[in-house]
Order: C-alpha cells, then sequence, then structure tokens
C-alpha cells in the first residue's frame, strides 16, 4: 500500500502542502477566516454580487415557489422551469442560439470536451489551462496535442499536420496569468483548418465586454467563430453553476451524450432564479465593472512602483510573480499578520518555479481597501529590504 502519510509529509517540504480556511457570515472583502477578521484579496467575485441584496431576496421569494432541492438529473424530473426561464436568458446573455445549465464549471469542461471528442479524434490544448479542460481531455480518451501558451501560429501548424475530427479548447481569459487568449486569432485558423472552436469564458463573463458579455463578445465573435462557449456563474456572477452556449444542435448532442450534465442532479432551481437577476444586475450596472477596473489601474501602477513583479493583465486578476514557493507562502503569511488575504498559488497549479500571489479585485472593494492592500505590500518590501532575507 502506498504511504499516503508519507507524501503528504514531502508535500509540505516541498512547500505544496495545502489547507482549507474556515470562513463565517456572508463573501465579500471583510471576512472572518478561521476566527480572525482579513481583508480578502482572494475571491473571484469580481462584481462583488456573491452578497448583493435584490439577488438574495430573489433566492428567498423564489424558495416556495421552486422549493430547495434539484431532487434528480435534468433527464429524470429535475429539469424545472427555472432551469429553462436561466437557459433561455443565458443564450440571449451570450448571443447564443441556446444554452445548457451545468451543476459547476469543471462538471461543464469535462462534460462538453469528453462528449465532443474521443477515441481516434485530437483535441489542441493551451499549455496553461485549467485543471478542468486538462482533465476533460483526458476522459476523452482522445489524442491531446499541446501548443505553447497563447501562440495562434503553433496551434495552425499543429492543425494543419492533423487529419480527422479535431477539437481546439481554450480559456477565454487565463485564470492564473489574467492574460486574454488570442480568440480572433484561434477563430481564424479554426475555420482554416476545419476544427471546432471551445471557449471557457469563465473569468470573462461579466467583466469583458459589452454589457459584461464576455471576452469572445469582446471581440465581436459570433455563434460561427466560437461554436462552444462556456462560462461559469459562480465568479462574476456570484451565484452558483455553469453553462454552455451554443447551436441548438450542440447542445441537444451535449444533453445525450455529456455524462457530466446526464448523471448528475439537478441545481436548485431557486438559484437559476438568482442567476437570471443577476444577469440582469450585470447587464445594467457598468459602473461595477469601471470601478473594479479603475482598481486594477491604480494597483498595477503602484505596486510595480514599489518594485513588485506584475504579470501581463488587465483583469481583475493581478498575479504577482515570485517563483520560489516558500518565497510565495512567505509573502503571503506576512501579508496574513497585517490582516490581508492573499493567496499563494504553487505547481501544480503554475509551473515550477512560477509560484506568486494571485490579487484578485472586486468590485465590492473599495479604495481604501486598496489602500491597506499597498500598505502591506510595501512594508513587506520595506521589511524584504531591511533584512536581506526572505519576507
Amino acid at each position: 500500500m502506498r504511504d499516503f502519510a508519507l507524501e503528504l509529509e514531502e508535500r509540505k517540504q516541498a512547500g505544496l502542502y495545502r489547507t482549507r480556511r474556515h470562513v463565517t457570515g456572508p463573501q465579500r472583502p471583510s471576512l472572518i477566516a478561521d476566527g480572525k477578521p482579513l481583508l480578502s484579496f482572494c475571491s473571484n467575485d469580481y462584481l462583488g454580487l456573491a452578497n448583493h441584496p435584490a439577488n438574495i431576496e430573489v433566492l428567498r421569494n423564489a424558495l416556495p415557489e421552486t422549493g430547495l432541492g434539484g431532487a434528480a438529473s435534468h433527464l429524470i424530473c429535475g429539469h424545472h422551469d427555472a432551469h429553462h426561464r436561466l437557459e433561455l436568458r443565458l443564450a440571449k446573455f451570450t448571443g447564443r442560439s441556446s444554452a445548457l445549465f451545468f451543476s459547476t464549471g469543471y462538471m461543464a469542461n469535462m462534460g462538453v470536451i469528453s462528449a465532443l471528442a474521443g477515441r481516434g479524434d485530437t483535441i489542441f490544448s493551451d499549455r496553461l489551462h485549467h485543471a478542468s479542460i486538462i482533465d476533460g481531455c483526458i476522459l476523452s480518451r482522445a489524442r491531446v496535442r499541446r501548443y505553447a501558451h497563447g501562440d495562434a501560429a503553433a496551434l495552425e501548424a499543429m492543425l494543419a499536420e492533423t487529419s480527422g475530427h479535431k477539437l481546439v479548447v481554450t480559456d477565454g481569459v487565463f485564470s492564473m496569468d489574467g492574460d486574454v487568449a488570442p480568440l480572433a486569432e484561434l477563430a481564424r485558423v479554426c475555420r482554416a483548418h476545419d476544427a471546432l472552436l471551445v471557449v471557457d469564458d469563465a473569468h470573462g463573463i461579466g467583466v469583458l465586454g459589452p454589457e459584461g458579455r464576455g471576452s469572445v463578445a469582446e471581440l465581436g465573435l459570433s455563434e460561427e467563430d466560437v461554436p462552444v462557449l462556456i462560462g461559469t456563474l459562480g465568479k462574476a456572477v456570484g451565484t452558483s453553476g455553469a453553462f454552455v452556449a451554443g447551436p441548438p444542435m450542440l447542445m441537444d448532442y451535449l444533453v445525450q451524450k455529456a455524462r457530466t450534465y446526464i448523471y448528475t442532479t439537478a441545481m436548485p432551481p431557486a438559484i437559476a432564479m438568482a442567476t437570471i437577476s443577476s444577469l440582469d444586475l450585470i447587464e445594467r450596472d457598468q459602473g461595477r465593472r469601471d470601478h473594479v477596473m479603475g482598481l486594477v489601474s491604480r494597483f498595477r501602477s503602484e505596486a510595480s512602483a514599489m518594485g513588485y513583479e506584475l504579470m501581463s493583465s488587465r483583469t481583475p486578476i493581478q498575479p504577482i510573480m515570485i517563483g520560489d514557493n516558500y518565497g510565495a507562502l512567505a509573502l503571503s503569511r506576512a501579508l496574513e499578520k497585517r490582516g490581508l488575504l492573499v493567496s499563494a498559488i504553487r505547481p501544480p497549479t503554475v509551473p515550477v518555479g512560477e509560484a506568486r500571489l494571485r490579487v484578485t479585485f472586486s468590485a465590492a472593494h473599495s479604495q481604501e481597501d486598496l489602500d491597506c492592500l499597498l500598505g502591506g505590500l510595501s512594508e513587506c518590501r520595506n521589511l524584504l529590504q531591511k533584512t536581506d532575507v526572505a519576507i
């Protein structure tokens, strides 16, 4: 039998051991985590909607009408009218013909990718993809070819030398780097080489594009350009679940073939009602996007001036590159001592040697909150310079 205790100890020695925090109260910048008040800069609640009173009120009012649990899978008796209404709303929001509501983003990626490609097919995947995309590729049993991050020319060369059914999958916004994929170029090469393009816009929906419709909409790419669009609802939308949107024929195909859709209990229908409310808020409240992008701009200017190495990102995801696992953990802990919660991200989530702090911003953050973060970073930098040792 494997020595599990030894493996755990090895992870601790390598600076890769992970622990869970116990959060009490609603998700918002000011948290109580493990009994301590902390100002969080590590949430994906980019628009501050996870605790929005209007969405909470819709959820509360929906419960007597819908009940609590989904009770069964969508193909048994779990597909509630609320789910159907959300799917229609998501199709309209994304500018697609139809949409399908999944329980989680991980399940959406695994189900969609493994349904749309299989043995004898080839999947082309960016080297910096999220684990859910990687696992979807593995589950499909298709041949997987990885192309250099964001390199449409490298992808085109691979497509040109490959026959048979080809599936190209990419993040819209990369979750650990915060950069945006070259979607227009990817769409072009996929059309030229008869490949089906799948874009997971988990971190773009709500934040980028006109009325927050995402990175695909920001470039004006149509359903013909990007036939399969995936998004999550637990990040900028502030609720829970995920979706895939595209042509009705493909959505019908997924209903027949996507195992993570077929064999899972439907999400609570009241969550679907709250999600519709949240999409309404996203469409009409440009001020939230303007505010969070203003925080991003100021952070990049002032943190760079302190000497921190920021990655090339124009989104609310603003990684500070550290490199060493222990250095990233040390900086995270130093900030936590100052009341700031910023997660250290280490391999295998990111490549070896690219450990970082993943700073994320929300429309719920104030300028005063940003003052606190910048002050903490300044103190930690000064401490590093004075002691000439790791923070």
